[in-house]
C-alpha cells in the first residue's frame, strides 16, 4: 500500500507540473514566415494566432492567389513549430507512456 501511495503522488505531481507546463505554453509563443519575411504570422503555444503582418509589396490585386498562398504558407509554418515547440515541452511528461490521443 505505501508503494500505491507513492505512485498516487507522483502520479499528482505529474499532472501539477504537466498544467503548469501547458499553462506556460500560451505565454510561449512561434513565428512562421512566408516569401522571405513578406508575410508573418505569429501563433502562441496553444496555437492560437495572435498577428498577421503582409507587406505592402506583396499585396497585388491583380495576383491575389499569390498573397492567399504565402498567408497559408506562413500558416503552416507557424503551426508547424507550435507543434515542435508542444511536443518538446510536453514530452518530457508523456515520453514512455504511450497513450493514444495524449501529445
Amino acid at each position: 500500500m505505501k508503494n500505491m501511495n507513492q505512485l498516487m503522488k507522483q502520479a499528482k505531481k505529474m499532472q501539477e507540473d504537466m498544467a503548469k507546463a501547458q499553462e506556460e505554453l500560451g505565454q510561449r509563443s512561434v513565428t512562421g514566415t512566408a516569401g522571405g519575411g513578406a508575410v508573418t504570422i505569429e501563433m502562441s503555444g496553444h496555437r492560437k494566432v495572435t498577428s498577421v503582418k503582409i507587406s505592402a509589396e506583396v499585396v497585388d490585386k491583380e495576383d491575389v492567389e499569390m498573397l492567399e498562398d504565402l498567408i497559408l504558407t506562413a500558416l503552416q509554418d507557424a503551426d508547424s513549430k507550435a507543434e515542435a515547440l508542444v511536443e518538446s515541452e510536453m514530452g518530457k511528461y508523456t515520453r514512455g507512456l504511450n497513450i493514444p490521443g495524449l501529445f
